[in-house]
């Protein structure tokens, strides 16, 4: 059975491993560990300012996440958001969970607007997120808070009244 759960620390070695390798091994995005501290420091980085960091775990194995930064101006910023390669698609419906999960929070939270970073080499989670009301908008249409990554090309935007 798949379960979201919030973060744990057990899941830390997990949660990088599978993060990376889709990056770096499925994907060929040049970043590494060193360049993502933000993987180690979850409490501060995503919880500290009113955010979370879900995963999607099967069998104690981590599967997928999704992470939400409250940048302040009823406004919130989506990182982190990967699902294996064997566990994606509208069969499982990970991403979808994972979404909706985000989205609840930012409701409750009270923010009006999530906004996205991706590269342009990630066009099926580009279109995942375009199918969920997400759209596409000019990097300097980003709020002055937006964390940006400076490998991110292609940037979203959400009016969370219309998801």
């Amino acid at each position: 059975m798949i379960k979201l759960i919030p973060f744990e620390s057990q899941y830390q070695e997990s949660l990088v491993t599978m993060i990376l390798d889709i990056q770096q091994k499925e994907f060929n995005v040049p970043i590494t560990r060193e360049e993502q501290p933000d993987l180690y420091q979850i409490d501060s980085f995503y919880r500290g300012g009113g955010g979370e960091f879900w995963l999607a775990t099967q069998s104690g194995e981590v599967i997928g996440s999704i992470a939400l930064i409250h940048i302040g101006n009823q406004q919130g910023v989506i990182r982190k958001m990967f699902v294996k390669k064997d566990f994606r698609g509208k069969e499982f419906g990970i991403a979808k969970r994972l979404l909706d999960e985000l989205v609840a929070r930012a409701r409750q939270m009270g923010l009006t607007d999530i906004y996205l970073g991706t590269v342009h080499q990630l066009q099926a989670a580009i279109r995942f997120y375009e199918k969920n009301g997400f759209e596409r908008i000019e990097k300097t249409s980003l709020p002055p808070k937006f964390p940006l990554i400076p490998i991110d090309d292609v940037f979203c935007h959400l009016k969370i009244s219309n998801y």
